[in-house]
């Protein structure tokens, strides 16, 4: 589903990405971990499109996507979530999902303006396949909430329902499990599978060791800018490298 080949990424005299090459495989939950400064957020950001690789290539679904812009990456299939949430607090949990539900639209600025009969038919569904995101993520009963007035874990959750509104085949989640509690980290991993069992391909970045030993199926650790591993929880775990590296001795 992706590849990333040789991956690298300097900011000034400043290397932050050498050389990373790994596959996500279809239908599969990747982690990517690594400490803080290890290059985690920055390669989420070159596969997005927010930054340009100095040197590389990334490959969605066997086509180079390497320059395209954000909004070209969501109509291809590619949608992340932040480590900030980002909604828009004005507006009702529904109508936030709904943002995402019209990267798909047909519908033209002229039968907006004049609410055509195709444009009122299209708004319609729009809702209505809003409504049945809100209700796989459990935010169903909160659909007319304001989403400025959500707690931080609920905001959370819309943000995810919005991204998979663009009916993706591949999410990636920037630290989901930031700033929730134990019960709410425990949800979000029962989500993560269930996103991966209705066939959306997820990478994550994470910090939180219990949530990715639990949810993925394969591990990428990387180091001061480099991979230094990548496979099985077990293989992750138990590697020497990466225990000295990240995990520590203890």
């Amino acid at each position: 589903m992706l590849k990333l080949n040789g991956i690298t990424k300097v900011f000034g005299g400043l290397t932050a990405l050498e050389d990373v090459s790994f596959a996500v495989e279809a239908g599969s939950i990747t982690g990517v971990i690594g400490p803080n400064g290890a290059g985690k957020t920055t390669l989420f950001n070159i596969v997005t499109g927010l930054y340009t690789q100095t040197t590389g290539s990334v490959i969605l679904d066997r086509q180079d996507i390497s320059f395209l812009e954000t909004e070209k990456l969501a109509a291809l299939g590619l949608v992340r979530t932040f480590q900030n949430v980002e909604l828009f607090r004005e507006m009702t949990v529904l109508e936030n999902v709904m943002v995402g539900l019209h990267t798909k639209s047909k519908s033209g600025i002229f039968s907006c303006a004049f609410r055509l009969p195709g444009q009122m038919k299209e708004e319609k569904t729009i809702r209505e396949k809003g409504r049945e995101w809100l209700e796989f993520t459990g935010l169903g009963d909160l659909a007319e909430t304001t989403a400025g007035s959500l707690p931080f874990g609920k905001g959370r959750l819309l943000e995810i329902s919005r991204a998979l509104a663009a009916q993706p085949k591949i999410i990636l989640m920037d630290e989901p499990a930031a700033g929730l509690n134990s019960r709410e980290t425990f949800e979000l991993a029962s989500l993560i599978r269930k996103i991966k069992d209705s066939g959306v391909t997820v990478v994550l970045v994470e910090h939180d060791m219990d949530l990715v030993m639990d949810v993925c199926q394969s591990i990428v650790v990387l180091n001061l800018g480099k991979k230094l591993a990548h496979g099985t929880p077990r293989e992750i775990q138990e590697n020497p490298e990466v225990i000295s590296a990240y995990l520590g001795d203890g």
